[in-house]
């Protein structure tokens, strides 16, 4: 959908416009299209990539998709046969859809533009290996200025709540697949029950620390469709060393 109020260019065979730019995501050479003032992806969704597994032959779903980068990473990172993001704002989806051309992905990653609260009639039932996302963390939504500016949307349940989400996943996982987040570790016992609630028993479990000397600010969790209760909690990730840079974790197993 080209928006006429901006002019655009034409980049390696892809549409650019004048606010747009192509980050590296160092992997595989491949970029993403982000556009100034708008919400930027971040070392969460990094994380996730990393935290998720997608095996040989499997197909995953990204619920919130954003401008793709989870689908984009996941098929760098690992052997899934094919990916699906679903995004509900259209001007993402589009930025989603040009990057999956720009990496060459058109048959690997599909972008389907939906609202989450749907997602169980958008996809057939029980037809994912995988489902992943990284939704909104708060759920105080009151005094937003603009609930429609795509930053307020990301960040805050204005479109769809935790329930929503982990509603409609664990509706299109098949048994036995696998459920992955990332979201805040304050919100952690509401997740866990709103995951068993509907039917996700959570089994993996890593906390995120910016320092290792400050607390966790982020959570992933890894939860299977009917699982058993066993829950192992994994050691911690740690984003920055004392000097201020990139651990080695960060820098090895999430490829940052």
């Amino acid at each position: 959908m080209i928006n006429k109020e901006h002019t655009w260019t034409e980049t390696g065979g892809i549409r650019l416009r004048d606010d747009e730019r192509i980050d590296d995501l160092q992997r595989n050479h491949y970029g993403i299209i982000q556009r100034k003032g708008t919400f930027c992806f971040g070392m969460d969704a990094v994380l996730l990539s990393g935290f998720a597994a997608v095996k040989k032959g499997e197909r995953a779903l990204d619920l919130g998709t954003g401008t793709g980068i989870i689908p984009i990473l996941l098929s760098a990172k690992t052997e899934g046969e094919h990916f699906t993001g679903l995004e509900i704002q259209e001007e993402s989806a589009d930025m989603a859809r040009r990057s999956v051309s720009y990496n060459h992905l058109e048959e690997r990653v599909d972008i389907v533009t939906g609202d989450i609260k749907e997602a169980g009639t958008l996809f057939a039932r029980a037809s994912f290996d995988v489902v992943t996302s990284n939704p909104p963390y708060m759920n105080d939504a009151h005094g937003i200025k603009n609930p429609g500016d795509a930053k307020a949307i990301a960040r805050h349940e204005v479109l769809c709540t935790l329930e929503d989400v982990v509603r409609e996943g664990t509706c299109l996982l098949r048994p036995g697949g696998r459920f992955y987040m990332v979201h805040r570790p304050r919100r952690l016992i509401e997740i866990i029950q709103t995951m068993k609630k509907h039917g996700l028993e959570p089994k993996r479990m890593k906390f995120v620390h910016p320092y290792r000397d400050r607390e966790a600010n982020m959570v992933l969790i890894e939860a299977v469709r009917g699982g058993g209760a066993l829950l192992k909690a994994e050691a911690p990730v740690i984003v920055f060393d004392e000097n201020g840079e990139y651990s080695e974790e960060i820098r090895t197993t999430y490829g940052y």
